[in-house]
Parts: C-alpha cells; structure tokens; sequence
C-alpha cells in the first residue's frame, strides 16, 4: 500500500483519482538546456511526500538536486552542474575536479580518492606507463552513464520509482572498471536507495578506492544545525594542532557562513548496530528538517566530516570511505587498498532519507545514540588511531 496524504492508498485508490500516475509521483527523463550544464541528460525523480530529487546520468548517476517541500537539501555550488565535456580532470595541479563539484551526491573513485597521488604502475605492463597520476577524488563523477532503465513499478499496491545504469572508466594500458548504479525510491516515502556494484571487466589486477561526497546545504545547514554520529572515536582532524580551535567551530554544531573560512575535515571512527549499518545526520532543529545518511560499515568502514562553511559555498559533507583519509599511498603501504582481479567487484548499499519534523529527528538521534555516545566537547582531542582495515587482499 501507498502511504499518500495522511491516508493509505491501494493502486486501485490511485488509478481512480487521476488519469495518470505522474499527477502524484514519477520519474521523467530530460535533457538540460543552458549555460555549463547544456546538454545533460537528467532523471526528475518526485516521490508523491514533496520529495523531488534529480540523477544526472551524464554525470555518473549522481544525485544533483535534492528538495522536500520546497526546501533545499543538496548543495549547489558556484561550479554549477557542468556537462562531462568541460570536465578539467588534470588541470590546476590535480585540483580542477572542483570545477565540477557540486549536488547532493558526487561519487569519488573508482581506482583513487583523496589528494592528488602518482600511483606506481606496474601492475599495468606498460614499459613507458611508470606512473599513474591521479588528481583530487578521481575520474568517475565526471563520466557519462549509459542508461539502462528508468520508471515505475508496481508490486501489488507498492509502486517504486527506479533508475538502472552504466558507468565506465577504461583506457588502455590501464584500468577498466565499470560501476553499475541502481535509484530506487518507494512511492510515499522519503528513503532513496542507492545500489552500487563496481566490478573489474579488465584483465589487470586494479586498485579500487571509493567514497561518497554528501554534501548538505542551507536551509538543513544553518546556524545551530547539528551533526548527529555513532562516534566511536575521533581519529583525525585536518586543522589538529596550534589551528584546531582557531576558526571557532567545533564538529558538533554549525554556524552561519563565515568569512574566510579554512575546509575542516573530521575522520570519525563509527559504531554500526546489529545489521552492520552506520547512520549519520544533520539536523536543523528549529525547522524541524533533517537528513540521514545510512551505510554499511563493512562496504565503508570510514567516515570524513567536510566543513565547508565559507560565505558562498556554504556546506557539510558526509562521506563514507573504503579507506582512511591517510589516502592512496598509505593505503598500499598499510596493505589496506582493494585490488580486482577480472570479474571480481565490491557491492555498496546505503539509504538517503529525509527527516521530515521533530519526531524524525528524534528517532535518528535516539538511534544513533544507541550506538555510542558522541563527544560531547566541540574539539575532542583526535587520537590519531586509524584502526586496521580487515579483509584486503
């Protein structure tokens, strides 16, 4: 049944109040038009609750608007959401990936994360190959999906809203990895499921690093909106040392945007409950609106916090990580990067959800208070004990 308008609707109940099952929720397929995002095929997704969320299929599947009721949850940022064909990946030093960055969800792989890194190549036997040079979160969030499939499904008197595509990353001499990305949505509902496989169709063995960059913005981003987490332990802060208190903001609770800000990056170590699943939320307690982010700690035993809370580009980030923020070169040396040998792939499940009024938040937070208690200082002390990553071959 179809939770629709404080009451419960059978598909019969739906099909005999309208014409057309769009006139409640849906999913269409367009293509945008103007400035830096011309050209990009684009699925408007609208759950029937106030829902609207958008999946860029030229821009990896990534979720890109993201609105419930009129306000925002995804962050746009003044790079806009520009067609792969501007895509700069190599340029200003490995740092133009930011050019391109910006929506509720960017995907960061699918051999590389993190900072900019010359990867020994041998692995690819290519005698003038000595080197694979990788800028900033890698190449996936700027490559162009094939779509598979796209609609609505009924399941009895249950209907999902789905999308199903492709992504490949390939060269020659060198990796060839493919992500296959499903969106699924149930009518009514405010839980947007994200299934990833990435697999390796090449015949190398290939590294694999993976990463979400969940970016949150106003209005569930404001002054006083919290950062609710199971943690654990705080392991590592980018602005630890003479600078951790020098800014004035803590990992707790956010404050309006601010001149001149330095990004702050957390790495937390999470607590997961009896299903292995890590929830993590920001809260905007006086607009009673929330939004949670559900993984699976072991397909992303880590966890970044981004503050990115400078005047103009105002945003949180939650991202779940295969490996420590320690990055690509300390992952090889800890024996804690993921290789592919043909045919083999990783599997990623997570949930986005909306919280929609103070009895949602309320729920998270109990939730996620179950698990462990959270620092209740602003600027813990990070222990800087990243704990081995189990499982790596």
């Amino acid at each position: 049944m179809v939770d629709l308008y404080g009451g419960t609707k059978s598909r019969r109940d739906i099909a005999a109040s309208a014409g057309a099952l769009s006139q409640f929720a849906g999913v269409r397929l367009m293509t945008l038009g103007d400035g830096v995002e011309r050209g990009i095929r684009m699925l408007e997704f609208h759950s029937g609750t106030g829902l609207r969320f958008t999946v860029l299929i030229d821009r990896a599947f990534d979720i890109a608007d993201c609105d419930y009721r009129g306000m925002a949850i995804g962050w746009h940022s003044p790079a806009g959401f520009k067609h792969p064909g501007l895509a700069e990946y190599e340029g200003e030093g490995g740092l133009a990936w930011l050019r391109s960055f910006s929506g509720l969800m960017v995907t960061c792989g699918l051999d590389h994360i993190l900072f900019m890194y010359d990867e020994p190549a041998d692995h690819y036997v290519y005698g003038p190959k000595k080197t694979v040079s990788h800028s900033i979160h890698g190449r996936i969030g700027t490559i162009p999906g094939k779509l598979s499939g796209y609609g609505e499904r009924w399941e009895g008197d249950d209907c999902f809203l789905w999308c199903e595509g492709i992504v490949s990353q390939g060269t020659v001499f060198g990796e060839h990895l493919e992500l296959v990305r499903r969106i699924e949505i149930k009518m009514g509902s405010n839980d947007i499921k994200l299934t990833d496989r990435v697999v390796n169709r090449g015949f190398y063995r290939t590294p694999h690093m993976y990463c979400y960059h969940i970016n949150a913005g106003h209005p569930v981003l404001a002054e006083g909106s919290r950062y609710l987490a199971p943690i654990k332990d705080v392991v590592w802060a980018a602005h630890a040392g003479e600078n951790y208190r020098k800014q004035g903001v803590g990992y707790r609770s956010m404050p309006a945007p601010k001149m001149n800000f330095h990004e702050q990056v957390w790495q937390h170590e999470m607590a997961a409950d009896t299903n292995g699943e890590v929830p993590v939320a920001l809260v905007n307690d006086r607009l009673g609106i929330g939004f949670e982010v559900v993984t699976r700690k072991d397909q992303f035993p880590c966890m970044y916090e981004w503050q990115n809370l400078q005047a103009g580009q105002y945003a949180v980030g939650i991202e779940p990580s295969t490996n420590h923020v320690l990055g690509h070169g300390a992952a090889r040396e800890r024996g804690e990067l993921i290789w592919l040998e043909h045919g083999e792939e990783r599997r990623y499940n997570s949930t986005f959800r909306i919280l929609p009024d103070t009895a949602a938040i309320a729920a998270s937070e109990k939730r996620i208070a179950g698990l462990a208690k959270q620092p209740s200082e602003d600027f813990p002390e990070p222990s800087g004990n990243h704990l081995p990553i189990g499982g790596r071959s």
